[in-house]
């Protein structure tokens, strides 16, 4: 398993979040947090498949400490609580850093691309990240 591949798990993740978040209200009452509006099956599905493909692949791989991670975004997205499974990715993300700096994986410039691609995506759905406000309070 190679960097790309992680990557290609974060990519394919990220889509999920980004279609849950697109059906999701853009204001959630506080009534509607503790139901959730909760991902179709399929879409659970398809996430949880992706997350065990990379359990199963990761053994054995400096990458096998992402799994707790992986699962604890997947935990969230089941029961529809998308902060929740933003921030695991986040710390992923994080985590891939810190061994490229540390040097214990390589990170090419098109997987950099990428990371910074999924970092940017996953940081637009968090809340306070709405594009049409930026440049806002900054004066003239």
């Amino acid at each position: 398993m190679r960097t790309g591949d992680v990557l290609d798990v974060m990519g394919g993740l990220v889509a999920q979040l980004k279609l849950y978040a697109a059906k999701l209200p853009p204001v959630v009452h506080l009534a509607m947090v503790s139901t959730g509006v909760k991902p179709k099956f399929e879409a659970v599905e398809e996430y949880e498949e992706i997350v065990s493909r990379f359990r199963s692949q990761s053994a054995g791989t400096p990458y096998k400490g992402l799994n707790g991670l992986f699962v604890e975004s997947l935990e969230a997205f089941e029961v529809g609580r998308l902060l929740g499974s933003v921030h695991p990715l986040l710390s992923v993300l994080d985590h891939l850093e810190r061994m490229r700096r540390d040097k214990e994986i390589e990170i090419g410039r098109l997987d950099e691309n990428r990371t910074t691609d999924y970092r940017s995506a996953l940081n637009k759905i968090l809340p306070g990240n709405k594009p049409e406000l930026d440049g806002s309070g900054r004066g003239i």
